[in-house]
């Protein structure tokens, strides 16, 4: 399956190092812009599937990029991005053809859930399947299956199982894991994480298996092979 390919604008190279590096982490191809002018021009050679658009710009703003993006046509998901919170200042950006609007500072995982809420309106239907060695997990039926042999996760199991192929062969440390698979911040010593990795490791090395999840001292785990 093709990464879906997004671009993000905004002058504040601070903002665009960390959106690169954060969105490409979860998978998605990134291209970036510090200018309106910069991003009509990597739109028209690298279309995206969806676009994250800064408003306030020096040179063309992003009201003005928004508008010329929508006259050029396609299926193009645009969220805007602003630091300016009236309903006004939505309103123009949604009537300047934006799909979404995020309020700046915001949260890393709500910019995420926006843009795959957005992904889901835009991109055609197709079935997901996820897969590393003889592992494969379907998240839209949840099914998991080793070597061909299906196998029985708890929902907290199966979470965890697909953070990991979503990452495959990068060091996630426990206070990442516990964050995106738990869903609030890691606070403080604890082996709950250690506890369901252990569960996991249990089920996909059953009959002898080989190990995947492997514990990287001082780190955290990585799903890989061993050489």
């Amino acid at each position: 399956m093709m990464r879906p390919r997004v671009l993000v604008v905004d002058d504040d190279p601070k903002v665009l190092s960390l959106m690169d590096r954060g969105l490409a982490f979860e998978g998605y191809a990134v291209d970036v812009a510090a200018d309106g002018n910069a991003a009509l021009a990597i739109a028209r050679e690298r279309p995206p599937q969806l676009v994250v658009l800064d408003v306030m710009m020096p040179g063309i703003d992003g009201l003005e990029v928004c508008r010329r993006l929508r006259a050029s046509g396609g299926d193009l998901a645009i969220l805007m991005l602003t630091g300016r919170a009236s309903v006004p200042a939505r309103i123009e950006g949604l009537d300047a053809g934006a799909d979404d609007y995020l309020v700046k500072p915001f949260a890393f995982d709500e910019l995420l859930a926006r843009i795959r809420a957005l992904l889901r309106r835009t991109l055609p239907p197709e079935q997901e399947i996820l897969e590393f060695d003889d592992l494969v997990l379907v998240p839209s039926t949840r099914d998991v299956s080793r070597a061909g042999a299906a196998l029985e996760l708890t929902t907290r199991e199966y979470e965890l199982l697909e953070f990991f192929m979503r990452h495959p062969r990068q060091v996630l440390s426990r206070d990442l894991i516990f964050a995106r698979v738990w869903g609030f911040d890691f606070l403080g010593e604890s082996n709950v994480i250690d506890v369901h990795v252990m569960r996991l490791r249990d089920k996909l090395e059953a009959g002898g298996r080989d190990r995947l999840i492997h514990t990287i001292r001082g780190a955290g785990y990585s799903l890989r092979r061993q050489p």
